[in-house]
């Protein structure tokens, strides 16, 4: 993994910079006063944080007013519920998350995991009835900061965006699934992946700046590369899935995906993307993200080897991948997690740039005061 050569708010011009502290506070007095209890709330601003201080941007604040928001002024999503434990088997449960905000279900449904896991070596928490949970990384990175291993996948509940190769109907989510654990000091293993080449965000972040996308990114109904990000939305492409073509391991993607809808899905009984109603209309992008899945896994390989130096073990395996000779000079090998540190630690100190329409749209909000600063 290399690093990247610019945070995704980098191309938009005079990005203002805003407090991460002052932001997280104002999101979540806002989620509070949508219903959201404190700490719950509280949760659910970190979480959302997370994306913009990582550089994901396409999952942080961008998607407040675009879709947390009107999930909570709908009804969809209900600020007040109680997620309800179905099933207990002490190192595993099944939860119904009843529409919770899933920026802090999920959460606490890892921290549930990690809880048993302690106490078990694994602990397994399957979620159905949850709603859109941001980052999953955010999720499986609690789980490394206690310092064990988190697995973490989640489908798209009903709703369907990708189709299987060679099929003409969309049935598929991004699914993403997330991998985290202890590394190098500072810098966890942090793995956070959509099953297909880019998750939806990064394809509305590129239409609302006006830029194309990389070909490969997304095909018309033919399979043909459409780099215009405006057409998704108007259904006139769809998401490609990693490997792209049969030629370069589109399989390998496609696997990913139904392997995701398997664990976050058929284990928890929520809603299936390929399922008898994916079959009907004209095959475009089409459902909607309600009932989604969650797969929440927490392994403590202490627990499981007692007097074992697994921290040891895995300072280890880190330190020899960045002790790889690079390739290039100025260029060294690292591994995922640790450019998205380094940025996470920039961000708090300096702040979080956020492009001027997104600074305009919380400000209209009341989240920032639209004195220019944003500090």
């Amino acid at each position: 993994m290399t690093a990247p050569t610019a945070p995704e708010t980098a191309v938009e011009h005079s990005p203002v910079l805003v407090d991460h502290a002052r932001l997280r506070t104002a999101l979540t007095d806002l989620f509070a006063g949508h219903g959201i209890p404190a700490a719950r709330a509280r949760l659910a601003a970190d979480a959302l944080c997370h994306g913009d201080l990582t550089g994901l941007d396409s999952h942080g604040l961008f998607n407040l007013g675009r879709l947390y928001l009107p999930l909570l002024a709908s009804g969809r999503c209900d600020p007040r519920a109680e997620p309800r434990t179905l099933t207990d088997l002490g190192a595993c449960a099944v939860v119904d998350a009843r529409r919770a905000l899933g920026l802090w279900a999920a959460a606490e449904a890892m921290d549930d995991a990690v809880a048993r896991a302690g106490r078990h070596g694994v602990g397994l928490v399957s979620v159905r009835g949850a709603t859109h949970f941001g980052c999953a990384g955010f999720h499986a990175a609690r789980a490394a900061e206690a310092g064990m291993i988190g697995v973490v996948a989640s489908n798209c509940g009903g709703q369907r965006i990708a189709r299987p190769p060679g099929g003409a109907l969309a049935m598929l989510g991004t699914n993403p699934l997330s991998v985290a654990a202890p590394a190098l000091d500072g810098h966890p293993f942090l793995l956070d992946m959509s099953t297909t080449v880019a998750p939806t965000g990064k394809v509305r972040v590129a239409a609302r700046r006006g830029t194309s996308v990389p070909a490969g990114w997304l095909e018309d109904t033919a399979g043909a590369p459409v780099t215009d990000p405006s057409a998704f939305d108007r259904g006139e492409a769809f998401l490609r899935w990693l490997g792209g073509s049969p030629e370069t391991g589109v399989h390998k993607g496609y696997g990913l995906g139904i392997a995701v809808e398997l664990l976050a899905a058929v284990v928890s009984g929520a809603a299936l993307g390929p399922a008898p109603a994916a079959l009907e209309g004209d095959g475009r992008p089409h459902g909607s993200d309600d009932d989604i899945g969650f797969f929440l896994l927490a392994i403590a390989p202490q627990v499981l080897r007692p007097g074992a130096d697994v921290a040891g073990t895995a300072r280890s395996l880190f330190g020899t991948l960045v002790d790889c000779p690079p390739l290039r000079e100025g260029e060294p090998v690292r591994y995922p997690g640790w450019w998205e540190a380094e940025l996470a630690a920039e961000r708090r100190r300096d702040g979080i740039p956020l492009p001027p329409h997104l600074y305009e749209e919380l400000t209209a909000l009341g989240l920032l005061d639209g004195s220019g600063s944003g500090r």
